[in-house]
């Protein structure tokens, strides 16, 4: 099969959707497919090795988070023509963008279908932006018109259908969970991760995600700065880049957190995360925004239990007490939570090891079903009416059909 992995995020960049995509990548070239990977230009540096091709185009970065590219594909001829060039029987399409709406002009002048995946609560981003309740509400109008001219729409869990069910979609969604890579962390790496991040005996509390107050992160900071007015002795790490990094860092210095307090940046190292997720005690993201993120999934790779919001979707997967736990959305109660686990550290660790037998399901495994879900909309996609193929101008301004 002949599969084409659209995304606006990717490598160097390991953001949640990033990471999709580079797994569906690579574990379906492992099994024999030919997979194209289009994204923005992100790294100019040598690429050999990546077990499948990368089309990019020329971008430039998001004003609101430069971190992030954007671009318009069909607008650069160097990838047009290299476009031409790759023949495919699906498309799949890993967010309603700029890649997105590149696979959607053409899975339409092609006649081929497309998959495209939701991942994220797109109205609270935009909102955060552009503080209008009417411009957000337009745009999630113009992004759920994008799905419904999809031919299959996959979200990665059952609350993260009924995200897009809220915001209007009235088509078929399945369900597809998205996997981790089955690892262990390479002990030559703790050592250089303690001394670059400050790591001593106390314990660690770590979050990994976006520096982006939707993300909860005061809760998390609050509760922090609870436990250390009572005394206790902790490491606290931020793992991130994002918008709100100098505000989250003078809150943390404004709590009195700055010499237990570390903001890390952005850690592109596997091999570093994976040691700072094994030295860790707790993965404390008591997030509301994200749908079954996949720093939970990584952390239970290595053993690591996590804290979530009681109800959140990031909390599906989690059993308190058994493979997690779970707090009610208040720093106080967060507070609660993280003191009682590191006062039982013998009962967190065998949680962090139940966690790491329930949570994580590999990508190797869930390849069969996703190759599946890939023939079964080719098959229903067969002899349809050939569809109008859709203009460059259509394709931009959401009016393609």
């Amino acid at each position: 099969m002949k599969i084409g992995q659209f995304t606006d995020t990717f490598l160097p960049i390991t953001d949640g959707v990033g990471r999709v995509a580079h797994a569906y990548a690579t574990e379906l070239s492992a099994a024999g497919h030919e997979v194209t990977v289009v994204a923005p230009l992100y790294d100019t540096g040598h690429r050999a090795g990546y077990p499948f091709e990368l089309v990019d185009y020329l971008s430039h970065a998001v004003p609101t988070a430069p971190q992030y590219k954007m671009g318009s594909a069909a607008a650069d001829a160097h990838y047009r023509a290299r476009i031409n060039m790759i023949d495919f029987d699906i498309l799949h399409a890993h967010g309603p963008f700029g890649a997105g709406r590149e696979a959607l002009r053409l899975a339409r002048m092609r006649n081929i279908p497309l998959v495209a995946s939701f991942h994220s609560k797109y109205y609270d981003d935009f909102y955060k932006v552009t503080k209008s309740a009417s411009i957000s509400k337009l745009v999630i109008s113009n992004l759920v018109h994008f799905y419904s001219r999809c031919d299959d729409v996959w979200a990665v869990s059952a609350s993260t259908a009924e995200v897009l069910r809220e915001y209007g979609f009235r088509g078929r969604i399945r369900v597809m969970p998205n996997g981790v890579a089955p690892r262990v962390a390479d002990p030559a790496a703790f050592s250089r991760t303690r001394q670059l991040l400050g790591i001593g005996g106390d314990p660690v509390l770590l979050f990994v995600g976006q520096m982006n107050w939707k993300k909860n992160i005061l809760r998390v900071l609050e509760a922090a700065a609870i436990l250390k007015n009572k005394g206790r002795s902790f490491r606290l790490i931020l793992a991130g880049k994002g918008p709100d990094e100098e505000a989250i860092r003078s809150k943390a210095d404004e709590l009195g957190l700055s010499p237990c307090c570390c903001l890390a940046g952005h850690i592109g190292d596997t091999a570093t995360l994976d040691a700072l997720y094994s030295l860790a005690t707790l993965l404390v993201f008591p997030s509301l925004y994200d749908n079954a993120p996949m720093v939970v999934r990584e952390a239970a790779v290595m053993g690591l239990p996590s804290i979530l919001v009681r109800g959140s979707d990031a909390a599906e997967a989690v059993k308190d007490g058994v493979n997690g736990f779970l707090c009610s959305d208040s720093s106080e109660d967060l507070a609660r939570v993280i003191a009682g686990a590191l006062d039982s550290p013998e009962d967190t660790a065998a949680i962090g090891r139940q966690a790491r037998k329930d949570i994580p399901v590999s990508w190797a495994s869930l390849v069969p079903q996703i190759v599946a879900a890939y023939q079964d909309v080719l098959d229903h996609f067969q002899g349809r009416r050939h569809r109008r193929p859709v203009r460059l101008e259509d394709a931009e301004s959401g009016e393609a059909e």
